[in-house]
């Protein structure tokens, strides 16, 4: 992620406790868990969900039906160099995504790119969202509603927790997620593969000093 651009906000989000998700608008990505979350959540918040897919039709009818449509946005697109505008207009970031007999979550670069925002997020512990996320965010077992409105509400309750875990994130990208870091570890890929060397090195996160 290009740290440069996606980078915490000069000023503090202000307003109602806002819910962001950004991705493909897909059963996979867990978005009616989310759904099904946000009515039990209390106090004021609203939530936006950036991005298009065949499911938006279900999920607008869902807000509908359990009147949400004041509390609910949707914005189909948003060009990628303004996505920091969007982080920096949440409180935190979620990723619920469900696994498949076929699919598991692969990386989840949203999560990257609103940790180096400095906003927390909360994902599912669907394939490797849990490694991604490390002491950035928040983990709710992947299709239990009660338990990511939960993770919410934690959040919704302490702005102490929201600092923490946003300077948490942000850090975490710096170290493990950069350009320059991806670029430095794929030139030692390549390094070792033209060694001819048959002892595999240890490229762990905690041999670079990071938490796995």
């Amino acid at each position: 992620v290009d740290t440069d651009l996606f980078q915490p906000a000069v000023t503090a989000h202000s307003g109602p406790f806002t819910i962001g998700y950004a991705g493909r608008l897909v059963e996979q990505k867990g978005l009616m868990v989310l759904m099904q979350a946000l009515p039990l959540l209390d106090g004021e918040w609203r939530c936006e969900v950036c991005g298009s897919g065949p499911l938006l039709p279900k999920l607008e009818e869902y807000v509908q039906k359990h009147n949400l449509i004041s509390q609910v946005q949707f914005i189909q697109h948003i060009p990628s160099e303004q996505m920091p505008d969007f982080y920096h207009g949440l409180d935190v970031l979620v990723l619920p995504s469900l696994s498949t007999p076929y699919w598991k979550e692969q990386f989840g670069r949203v999560l990257v790119e609103a940790m180096a925002c400095g906003i927390p997020v909360i994902g599912s512990n669907s394939g490797e969202i849990p490694n991604v996320i490390g002491d950035g965010g928040l983990i709710a077992p992947e299709g239990e509603i009660e338990a990511l409105a939960e993770q919410i509400e934690r959040l919704q309750d302490s702005s102490g927790l929201r600092k923490q875990l946003g300077q948490n994130g942000r850090t975490r990208v710096l170290v493990h997620y950069t350009q320059e870091r991806i670029a430095l570890d794929t030139l030692q890929v390549y390094t070792w593969l033209a060694s001819g060397s048959n002892q595999c090195p240890d490229w762990s996160y905690e041999a670079k000093g990071g938490d796995g």
